[in-house]
């Protein structure tokens, strides 16, 4: 009995071993698959959990956005500034989803994101893009002055394609990218092809060869 105890002794410290390396290795797994400005996921990852709640859930609204005078946040105020609005945006984009227990966010690379977001009822959606509009033109602190980007946004819900290939994830991010390029040419603001004309703000800074816009609101960024 005492050797068997004596055995289980020694065998704890590398049982405790491995299982903080088994711990280790899993965040290192995580932390790469998270974009390292904004804490949201990469496309992958994104495109990962997006596929799944499509699977799960019958409303599903795919979102694309894309920043309006991001290159003259960075060609004015510089490269800091411009880091500091790729975190403004990540954080608005969790602070626009907070009331969604089924929604997924990912930074698509450069100044474009995404987001997954399951939906009781698509009636919602307008409502949707309205706040996630609003968040990310709100104002973010940077350096003791105020800055603002605009945004395009572009959605497209799972409930109006067909069941079969149409309701593959590509799909729906090639409509949402659409919709969000219409909503560009129209000034900015957001767009989904249920409605009318897009919502647009005030036109601001622009980026080469694309119009832009901007609301002001509030955000602080680090």
């Amino acid at each position: 009995m005492s050797e068997s105890l004596a055995a289980l002794a020694a065998a704890l410290p590398l049982a405790s071993g491995w299982s903080i390396h088994t711990l280790w290795m899993r965040r290192r797994i995580e932390a790469g698959r998270r974009d390292p400005l904004t804490g949201l996921w990469t496309r992958d990852a994104f495109e990962q959990s997006a596929a799944r709640l499509l699977a799960r859930h019958p409303y599903v609204a795919v979102v694309l956005l894309d920043l309006d005078g991001f290159k003259a946040v960075n060609d004015n105020h510089g490269h800091a500034a411009g880091d500091a609005a790729i975190r403004a945006t990540g954080a608005s984009l969790n602070d626009a989803l907070v009331g969604h227990r089924r929604a997924v966010a990912g930074r698509l690379g450069g100044d474009e994101f995404a987001a997954a977001v399951a939906l009781s009822d698509p009636i919602a959606l307008p409502w949707l893009l309205r706040g996630l509009h609003g968040e990310i033109t709100a104002p973010f602190r940077h350096a003791g002055r105020d800055l603002t980007v605009g945004a395009s946004i572009g959605a497209a819900l799972s409930s109006d394609i067909p069941w079969g290939t149409g309701r593959e994830l590509s799909a729906l991010l090639r409509l949402a990218d659409e919709a969000m390029y219409a909503a560009k040419r129209s000034g900015g603001g957001w767009l989904y092809p249920g409605a009318i004309a897009p919502a647009a703000g005030t036109t601001a800074g622009r980026r080469t060869g694309r119009p832009g816009t901007h609301t002001t609101q509030r955000r602080e960024a680090a």
